[in-house]
């Protein structure tokens, strides 16, 4: 709990019914966390969790929250609980209070990463977590232990979604340029290579577009489109590819690899790990296509927030040498049976 009480906190907008604004300014800054926490989970024992509270403690906050505002604030729903209009109104005002709050103490408190015991929740793409997530969660565990990364997805669809509704404090997949109040850092330029089974009739002899086009595709894409980035330099090219089938996860690659015909064309690192990891080699396709970049975005209130900026700079680190192994990689020799 934050180490506050009886503290009040001025929200002074447009007031939704009579008594209700007045209300807050008395209450407990730990009540309002608890509202900011169901509001945003609309689940009570998620929002439990989330603060590290008991499911019962969270029940009782909200039962002071509704006898001092006068509104139920939460209804019972399958699944989980829908705010009532009043608490809809007051959920974005008690989310910017105490965000600006964190974020000045956070900038007053110095970030020991060896003592630290913090959350950060942060929104990554499949991509961006198979990539970054392993060797980042790998260095918290040795230079800040007591440091917690909770992850969920985010790709291009619905990252500032999460950023804006706070489900997120930063967004990591390929980006576009974020509205003015969002910092946008780049991180890993992505080259691409073809993926296939080494048996494939594709894995030896030149990789022309006509053999490449050959051959049912397989598209990983979360958000369920039918449209990658190699399928706008085919068409201009005058060869369009017969996709095979469309996949939301990465998990099932490997095995449909291994099972048809189908090859898949990814970024260069994760093609690279799945070969490793299964068996598959990699080819370099036969048709440029656009590189794309990994991105970084987050609320520039969090610019002056020690523990975040701290995570950010490791983040950054993780990539640059990610993007130095593959240097060397290439270096190396091509990708040529991998």
């Amino acid at each position: 709990m934050l180490p506050w009480q009886g503290a009040g906190l001025g929200l002074a907008r447009r007031p939704p019914q009579d008594g209700a604004m007045s209300g807050l300014a008395g209450l407990d800054l730990n009540l309002l966390r608890v509202f900011d926490a169901v509001a945003r989970e609309r689940h009570v024992t998620r929002a439990a969790e989330r603060l590290g509270m008991s499911q019962p403690a969270v029940s009782n906050a909200l039962a002071r929250l509704r006898r001092a505002l006068g509104d139920p604030l939460f209804l019972r729903r399958p699944g989980g609980v829908e705010p009532t209009a009043l608490a809809l109104t007051l959920a974005a005002p008690v989310a910017e209070a105490l965000d600006r709050l964190a974020e000045t103490l956070g900038a007053a408190t110095p970030f020991d990463p060896a003592t630290a015991r913090r959350v950060f929740p942060l929104g990554m793409s499949e991509y961006a977590e198979a990539v970054l997530a392993p060797p980042l969660i790998a260095a918290l565990s040795r230079e800040a232990p007591g440091v917690l990364l909770a992850i969920a997805h985010a790709d291009r669809t619905d990252a500032m979604a999460a950023l804006e509704a706070g489900r997120v404090q930063m967004a990591i997949a390929v980006l576009e340029e974020p509205p003015a109040l969002y910092t946008r850092l780049r991180l890993l330029p992505e080259a691409f290579l073809v993926l296939m089974r080494p048996d494939h009739p594709l894995a030896r002899g030149e990789l022309t577009l006509e053999r490449y086009v050959s051959v049912p595709h397989l598209l990983h894409s979360p958000n369920g489109s039918r449209d990658g980035a190699l399928d706008e330099p085919l068409r201009a090219a005058g060869y369009p590819r017969r996709l095979g089938a469309v996949l939301a996860h990465l998990s099932a690659v490997p095995a449909l690899l291994r099972e048809t015909d189908m090859i898949i064309t990814l970024s260069a690192r994760l093609a690279r790990a799945l070969a490793a990891a299964h068996g598959l080699i990699c080819r370099p396709p036969p048709i440029a296509v656009r590189h794309t970049r990994l991105s970084l975005v987050f609320h520039r209130r969090f610019e002056g927030d020690p523990g975040h900026a701290w995570l950010r700079r490791r983040i950054v680190a993780l990539a640059r040498e990610a993007a130095q192994r593959d240097a060397r990689v290439q270096a190396g020799g091509g990708e040529e049976a991998r």
